[in-house]
């Protein structure tokens, strides 16, 4: 295999706390697949806690692990954003946000403090949360005669592949999932089949 085709990921939020000289930080995580989702969860948790002074976090997208945002939200440069993000390396998790949200105890922690209050207050979180192994997969559009359909269902089985939409009509019209790893394996096969399109669609 040329590539790593599988990745990290957390199944559902989780929360995570950490407390010093009175300030407060409350950690979120949640899963997404794309920032327009971190985005919604940002606008609830600041919803949720409108008196907060701080709401700092990091995102890390995509199965190569190659998108990544961080946001410290008036602390200084460095002292929260980036400590989130760390985690998110570090624990080589993709497809999540991480917010923290800070409540001022009145005493300034100082950098190192900040780091490290924004660093344990997301560890707590991943601490938390289920940890899943996904495999990055593509999906296929196939188009082929209603006289095909045993040999593609015969494909599909044997290669125990995931059907995500099936219309049945003369020209029958599946989406498949195919891991990455076996594609070349599978569309050979598909290309046996006389008649037969496939399109690349997207990649989960």
């Amino acid at each position: 295999m040329l590539f790593d085709d599988t990745y990290r990921t957390i199944t559902e939020a989780s929360e995570g706390l950490f407390k010093d000289k009175g300030s407060k930080f409350i950690a979120y995580a949640y899963p997404v697949r794309s920032e327009e989702e971190a985005k919604s969860y940002l606008a609830e948790v600041k919803a949720a806690h409108p008196k907060a002074r701080h709401h700092c976090w990091a995102m890390r997208l995509s199965s190569d692990r190659s998108v990544f945002r961080i946001n410290d939200d008036g602390e200084p440069s460095g002292t929260a954003g980036r400590p989130i993000l760390n985690c998110l390396l570090s624990a080589d998790l993709t497809n999540l946000v991480v917010i923290v949200v800070r409540y001022f105890g009145g005493t300034l922690l100082g950098v190192p403090g900040l780091i490290n209050a924004y660093k344990t207050a997301t560890q707590e979180a991943l601490g938390a949360a289920k940890t899943v192994t996904k495999t990055v997969n593509d999906i296929y559009g196939l188009r082929f005669d209603y006289l095909r359909m045993n040999e593609v269902m015969k494909i599909i089985k044997d290669e125990n592949l995931n059907l995500l939409k099936q219309e049945y009509d003369n020209v029958c019209v599946f989406e498949v999932e195919i891991r990455k790893s076996y594609l070349n394996h599978v569309l050979d096969k598909f290309e046996k089949v006389e008649g037969l399109k496939q399109e690349y669609l997207y990649t989960l």
